[in-house]
C-alpha cells in the first residue's frame, strides 16, 4: 500500500513536473519594485521586442494566507502576463539587445490591492530568491512591436511606471541597428526611485544624440509644494503633448505624417475611445492620449486600418 504524500511532498511532486525556469538574478529598485532576471531550462524563447510572457507560480507556494483569484488560475499555477524587458546595457556599458542574452528579463511591481479581487501572483514574485524555480511561458505572444518600414520617423514611447519595460528592448533594437531619427521615451511615474532604468536611459542619451529620456513624477515636493522655488506642479504624460515645446525642446515635435507613437501601461494614460466603430467616438474621462493626439491628426491603429497610435495596456 502506497504512503499517501504529505502537502509538502505533493508541491515538490508538483514543481518537478511542471517549473522550468530559475532565478538567476535579482534587481532591486526598492522595495515595491525589482527587476527579475529568469533563465528557461532549455533552449532559449525567441521572441520580438515589445512582446509578452506568462510567469506561473504554483497557489501553494508561500502560504494560504496569499489568495488566488479564479481568473489567474490555470490548474496547479497561477500565471500573469508580463511584458519581457531589456537591461540596455552590459557590464561594460555597451548596449545590449534582449534577444542576444541568456535569460529572459522581466520589470515588476509588487501589486499590494486590486479589484474585484487580492493580486495573488506579484507578492508570490516578491518572495523569489536566485535559484528558486518557477514556470515560465514556452511561446511569446503580442503585437504590440516595432512596425516596419520605419526609416527616419519620430518614435515616441510612452509610459507609465513598468509599463516601459516593452520599450526598453525596442529603443535598443533600434539604436543597435543604427536608427538616425528621433526617439524619445517618456515615462510617468510617481516618485523618481520608481525610476528604474533611469541610469541606463541616461548613458543612451550620451550615446546617441537623437535619443532622449523624459522622466515625469507626480509625488515629488517639486510636484506638490507650491512655495517651492522649483515647483511645477504634476506632470503627466498628456502634459507633454499639450506643451511639447517646453517639457521637450530638444526633440521635434510629433507630427502625424512623420511620427509613430507607442503608449504602453494605465489604460487611463491610452485612454482609448470606447469603440472604434462609433461615429463621433466616445473617449473616457479624464481625456487620454489617444484623444489628444487623434485631435492632432494621429490615427489609433486598428486590424485592417493601419494608423500611428499604437497601443498596450497593462490591465
Amino acid at each position: 500500500m502506497t504512503t499517501p504524500l504529505n502537502p509538502n511532498e505533493k508541491a515538490d511532486v508538483v514543481r518537478e513536473s511542471i517549473y522550468n525556469a530559475h532565478v538567476v538574478e535579482i534587481v532591486p529598485i526598492h522595495e515595491s519594485l525589482r527587476i527579475l532576471r529568469i533563465e528557461p531550462d532549455v533552449e532559449s524563447i525567441r521572441f520580438m521586442p515589445g512582446q509578452y510572457l506568462s510567469l506561473g507560480l504554483g497557489k501553494w507556494e508561500h502560504g494560504d494566507s496569499l489568495e488566488v483569484a479564479e481568473s489567474e488560475e490555470h490548474g496547479h499555477l497561477i500565471q500573469r502576463a508580463y511584458s519581457i524587458s531589456c537591461p540596455i546595457l552590459d557590464d561594460t556599458g555597451k548596449i545590449v539587445r534582449a534577444n542576444d542574452l541568456d535569460y529572459l528579463e522581466f520589470y515588476i511591481t509588487l501589486v499590494s490591492h486590486s479589484l474585484p479581487h487580492p493580486p495573488s501572483l506579484t507578492p508570490r514574485l516578491f518572495h523569489l530568491n536566485v535559484g528558486d524555480r518557477l514556470w515560465v511561458g514556452k511561446h511569446a505572444h503580442g503585437n504590440y512591436t516595432l512596425r516596419s518600414g520605419h526609416t527616419e520617423e519620430h518614435l515616441v514611447f510612452v509610459a507609465t511606471g513598468t509599463g516601459e519595460a516593452p520599450h526598453n528592448g525596442m529603443i535598443v533594437e533600434l539604436l543597435s541597428k543604427g536608427y538616425n531619427g528621433p526617439i524619445t521615451s517618456i515615462v510617468c511615474v510617481r516618485q523618481r526611485q520608481d525610476l528604474g532604468y533611469l541610469r541606463q536611459h541616461m548613458e543612451l542619451e550620451r550615446q546617441f544624440p537623437n535619443y532622449q529620456y523624459v522622466p515625469l513624477t507626480t509625488r515629488e515636493p517639486e510636484n506638490i509644494s507650491p512655495t517651492r522655488d522649483d515647483y511645477i506642479g504634476k506632470r503627466y504624460v498628456q502634459d507633454v503633448f499639450r506643451n511639447w515645446e517646453e517639457i521637450v525642446p530638444r526633440q521635434p515635435k510629433p507630427n502625424p505624417k512623420t511620427s509613430q507613437v507607442y503608449l504602453c501601461g494605465n489604460p487611463a494614460m491610452i485612454g482609448a475611445p470606447q469603440s472604434l466603430q462609433q461615429v463621433p467616438r466616445i473617449y473616457p474621462t479624464p481625456i487620454g492620449v489617444v484623444e489628444i493626439l487623434e485631435r492632432q491628426g494621429f490615427r489609433l491603429d486598428q486590424p485592417r486600418l493601419p494608423g500611428n497610435i499604437h497601443t498596450e495596456k497593462y490591465w
